[in-house]
């Protein structure tokens, strides 16, 4: 006999077994299960206090990609420096151009592995100069000077080698000539520098127009070769050393080189059908008219903007040499625009032209302009003599139109912590 249950009250049950839902209502999830957690949120509450941090629920935050400088706006700011370099000899201005962009390196230099070629330029451009004082030091200098260093024993040479030396007097002052002329291409280079460890060579080749479309490509492909062939090399050897082979000498060299062509090859292939699927090569159908018009700017004007640059280095062209490049780059980016119609593309989250990219831009033309107008006014100031012999002294306002180029250590973000991931 079984006792009679109050009304509205459930029967007892045995041990172990669940109870039966009221009828017309829906069972509830186990506590602590997902299906509860989804139940309290949709029901417009939120998740409860209790239990660990680890079972609360958390609603995620889209992630917002950070917006970095336009890498043409590095570019274009390192170029201006190096061709503020141009205008002097002045060794303390190019001392504190060189200061000016390592400092912006040091600060603005992303963690990546392709921000580091800012250590090579800087020994190339100390290899520079050790190379041009060597050559001076044995072959002479054409500068006249009489305060004599060493003398080195000459070798005599034939008639037709007539203003050439080998040994003979070496003076200060074609020392000091040849130290100031090293000085002014070693800048250069550093400025290179700067911008080869500021900017993303990926994004940049993306940023290019699309005539250049399929030149970036081959640029990227050929950039990712040899990256992609070393780590080859590397995971192979260690896996045969792991297994006791030899990965060293003729042997191991030929035992390696096999399975890294076979992989060279097969992501080839990969990378050919991966292009061909993406519609590379593919152009748009345009009038021949444009396509002669599209080559004339474009061969004009890069023809224009290397007289003009080579009017910029020299200083019998300083009068022709803007116009001439300003004219040659309007015309190269016109022929570059209607070539551009010929590519049928689309760019995925393409880099913004900012006010940062503009006043990284600009402070760097400002830099070079303002050099330019000084080399005008005051060209002793920019050119320190060798003959006589003088102390080179820093000109103020030019020093002052420098550090304007110190801005984009200030207005662009600072880069990205390198955060390791939690094993």
């Amino acid at each position: 006999m079984q006792p009679a249950n109050p009304a509205g009250t459930p029967a007892a049950q045995p041990a172990g077994s669940r109870a039966a839902p009221p009828a017309g209502s829906r069972a509830a999830p186990p506590a602590g299960s997902r299906a509860a957690g989804a139940a309290r949120v949709g029901a417009g509450g939120t998740p409860s206090g209790g239990g660990t941090p680890s079972a609360r629920a958390s609603v995620p935050t889209p992630h917002r990609r950070r917006e970095n400088v336009h890498p043409g706006a590095w570019w274009l700011w390192a170029l201006s420096l190096g061709t503020a370099a141009t205008r002097t000899t002045n060794p303390l201005l190019l001392a504190l151009l060189v200061t000016v962009s390592a400092y912006v390196v040091i600060t603005r230099r992303p963690h990546a592995p392709w921000a580091r070629s800012y250590g090579a330029f800087v020994k190339l451009a100390l290899a520079v100069l050790l190379v041009r004082l060597l050559f001076t030091t044995v072959l002479g200098s054409p500068i006249p000077g009489t305060h004599t260093l060493l003398t080195l024993p000459e070798i005599p040479l034939p008639d037709w080698a007539q203003g050439i030396r080998l040994g003979g007097r070496v003076t200060a002052e074609g020392l000091t000539f040849a130290l100031y002329d090293a000085m002014k291409l070693a800048t250069l280079l550093i400025c290179v520098g700067a911008a080869n460890a500021l900017a993303n060579p990926a994004r940049l080749l993306k940023s290019l127009p699309g005539a250049l479309y399929e030149m970036g490509v081959a640029v990227v492909v050929a950039l990712t070769f040899a990256p992609n062939l070393i780590a080859d090399v590397q995971r192979l050897r260690a896996a045969r050393r792991l297994r006791g082979r030899p990965d060293s000498g003729m042997r191991g060299l030929l035992q390696v080189g096999l399975p890294v062509l076979e992989g060279a090859l097969e992501r080839s292939v990969a990378l050919a059908a991966a292009m061909d699927a993406r519609g590379y090569g593919r152009t748009a159908r345009v009038p021949p008219a444009v396509r002669r018009t599209t080559a004339a700017l474009t061969l004009g004007g890069l023809l224009g903007v290397c007289a003009g640059t080579y009017g910029l280095l020299t200083a019998a062209g300083g009068t022709y040499g803007v116009p001439v490049l300003l004219a040659g780059g309007a015309a190269a980016l016109g022929g570059l625009w209607l070539g551009g119609r010929r590519t049928v593309r689309t760019r995925y989250r393409p880099d913004r032209w900012d006010a940062r990219a503009w006043l990284v831009t600009g402070s760097g033309v400002a830099v070079a302009a303002l050099l330019f107008l000084a080399a005008a006014r005051d060209p002793a100031a920019l050119h320190p003599g060798v003959v006589p012999l003088e102390a080179p002294t820093l000109p103020l306002w030019p020093a002052a139109a420098v550090l304007v180029g110190l801005l984009p250590a200030f207005v662009t973000p600072a880069p990205e912590t390198a955060v390791k991931e939690p094993s």
